[in-house]
């Protein structure tokens, strides 16, 4: 299946202009990703977002022990990448590969530059990504309650 039939399908871009899917679509390619490899790493350029495919990709923040704790898991079609809508445009995180996994990446700041010259597609795009961010958010606050526990007056 391409890229542009595949994305109505996906439910972050359903429901969008058929001009906004070919938008996307001319901004974006297939790729496969080892275990382990990673995506992004927290500090770098945010650049692009993925959407999963299929496979598992782990979100993580670093520990001031070293390493990192996994924030949330991204699936079969979830998106990855928030971070290239925000300024000043880094990861904030870093995400990997946690299985073998396939996924489109998406060139953001190509998408940017559309988001600007086309209001309605950067209010679209804004908010499924405030969607995605809330989403994470919920999911670390659920993380940190197993974590720590419930905290008492």
């Amino acid at each position: 299946m391409s890229i542009e039939q595949y994305l109505p399908e996906h439910h972050f871009f359903a429901g969008l202009a058929p001009s906004t899917i070919a938008t996307l679509a001319a901004h974006a390619e297939e790729v496969h990703l080892a275990p382990g490899q990673y995506l992004f790493r927290e500090g770098e350029a945010a650049d692009r977002f993925y959407a999963v495919r299929s496979g598992r990709v782990t979100v993580e923040l670093h520990t001031p022990a070293g390493g990192g704790a996994v924030l949330d898991t991204a699936h079969d079609g979830d998106v990855v990448g928030w971070s290239w809508l925000i300024p000043p445009f880094r990861w904030m995180f870093d995400a990997r590969a946690g299985d073998e996994t396939d996924a489109v990446v998406f060139d953001a700041v190509a998408l940017r530059e559309a988001c600007d010259a086309d209001p309605g597609i950067g209010y679209a795009l804004t908010r499924r990504i405030a969607q995605v961010m809330s989403h994470r958010l919920q999911s670390a606050r659920v993380r940190l309650l197993d974590m720590y526990g419930e905290v008492h007056d």
